[in-house]
């Protein structure tokens, strides 16, 4: 086993949710036991996998202590999320989908932006890997933005009291759960920090895309939207007393619709419209 002599507490814990992913999980352990800064926890959830995920994230744990594995029922992403979590002692916490890599780098650049000044959030470049290349773009943060269209990778760093009083993710959710936490965990006044630099890589497969799921089955996305409207209707109430003119302004969310579905600007802007009004 690998005993680290840390100096000092590491800020960051790693929290990894699994479910049959033993295609790929090695590939993201490497990335995270190569790091240039020891420092750090990483927590895998294994979320009732049936293929041999467990057992090889057994064998990091049993090679590395700075790797712990805990088990539980398949529940999903947010619920594994939220255990994990829970069980983190540091500051800060970034989950890890099991399929991607990080950059060796990381925990030496986010330690350095948090030399002087902490932040809420801190967020970094992202570059795709497999079958597409380039970097993932999200807006530029305003949290009036991000009411509209998500700002930030789910995998950002954040500070664990922000989870402990948005109480954690919503297990409800099987897909929007990182937007619908963003919306309760920040606001108007919260720090963020973006480190302009890839620290993240961001696998792609030739399946699950938003768009094709969303050509697929558009109702189902309808659906999240009006769910995450309806259930922060208070905060989108206080921000946007008139609907009509935030999404008019929206460029992106009608940029989105163009390449979708030529009524998606309409529809999601009527579901809007509706919950605002009530």
């Amino acid at each position: 086993m690998v005993d680290k002599d840390f100096s000092g507490v590491p800020k960051l814990t790693f929290v990894v949710p699994v479910f049959n992913g033993d295609q790929f999980i090695n590939a993201l352990f490497i990335s995270v036991s190569n790091q240039s800064n020891a420092n750090w926890q990483c927590i895998i959830v294994d979320d009732g996998s049936t293929d041999n995920s467990k057992k090889l994230a057994d064998l990091w744990s049993e090679r590395d202590n700075r790797f712990k594995v805990v088990s539980k029922k398949n529940g999903g992403l947010a619920s594994a999320r939220n255990l994990g979590i829970s069980l983190a002692v540091t500051k800060y916490i970034m989950p890890l989908d099991s399929d991607d890599i990080i950059h060796k780098d990381l925990v030496t650049e986010f330690n350095k932006s948090i030399q002087s000044e902490e932040f809420d959030l801190i967020s970094f470049d992202v570059e795709f890997f497999g079958i597409r290349s380039g970097k993932l773009v999200f807006p530029n943060f305003s949290y009036q933005q991000l009411l509209l269209q998500n700002c930030f990778i789910a995998c950002s760093i954040f500070k664990k009291d922000l989870w402990t009083e948005a109480e954690g993710y919503d297990e409800n959710l099987k897909s929007f759960e990182d937007w619908d936490f963003w919306i309760r965990a920040l606001n108007h006044k919260s720090k963020i920090k973006h480190i302009p630099k890839v620290l993240y890589f961001y696998r792609k497969h030739s399946t699950g895309s938003l768009t094709n799921t969303f050509k697929n089955n558009p109702e189902y996305y309808f659906g999240l939207y009006d769910y995450v409207y309806t259930k922060n209707k208070s905060i989108y109430q206080e921000n946007f007393p008139n609907p009509i003119l935030a999404y008019q302004e929206n460029e992106a969310l009608r940029q989105f619709n163009s390449k979708v579905k030529n009524t998606f600007f309409f529809r999601l802007y009527t579901i809007f419209k509706r919950i605002i009004k009530k």
